[in-house]
């Protein structure tokens, strides 16, 4: 193996150990009303995240405050030595995606059926940390 390749090795360790995944699957709330929360904290610090989730009256922020602990405890369990405070972590990517569908009939006038969609998703949070440049 060259030197560059072994030097770029390296550097994409160094970076993966900097961010923190968690992922919440299969929520039964429809995508399109997590989105809304998912958006209020997308590039937003992590504590600012957290006060913005707690004082939301929306019920999806209750599932993304869990979500962004979780990904905080994942982070901790990286980086033993380091502390949250001096990391300057922010939520770097959220995405919802949706999951699967329960489809339900429920019964209409003169013999007809409507179809009931019951909606969940997927989301994924990833942390990183800005790293302050000093001059």
């Amino acid at each position: 193996m060259g030197v560059r390749k072994k030097i770029r090795a390296q550097q994409m360790k160094d970076e993966k150990k900097q961010l923190a995944f968690a992922k919440l699957t299969g929520c039964p709330t429809s995508p399109r009303k997590m989105r809304l929360v998912a958006d209020l904290i997308r590039g937003v610090e992590v504590e600012k995240a957290l006060q913005i989730l707690k004082f939301n009256a929306k019920e999806a922020s209750i599932n993304l405050e869990k979500l962004l602990l979780s990904a905080i405890a994942n982070w901790q369990a990286k980086n033993e030595d380091a502390s949250i405070e001096d990391a300057n972590l922010f939520v770097k990517e959220i995405f919802v995606d949706s999951a699967g569908m329960l489809k339900r009939l429920r019964p209409a006038p003169q013999g007809r059926a409507h179809r009931i969609r019951k909606r969940s998703n997927h989301v994924t949070l990833v942390l990183g940390n800005k790293i302050v440049q000093s001059k």
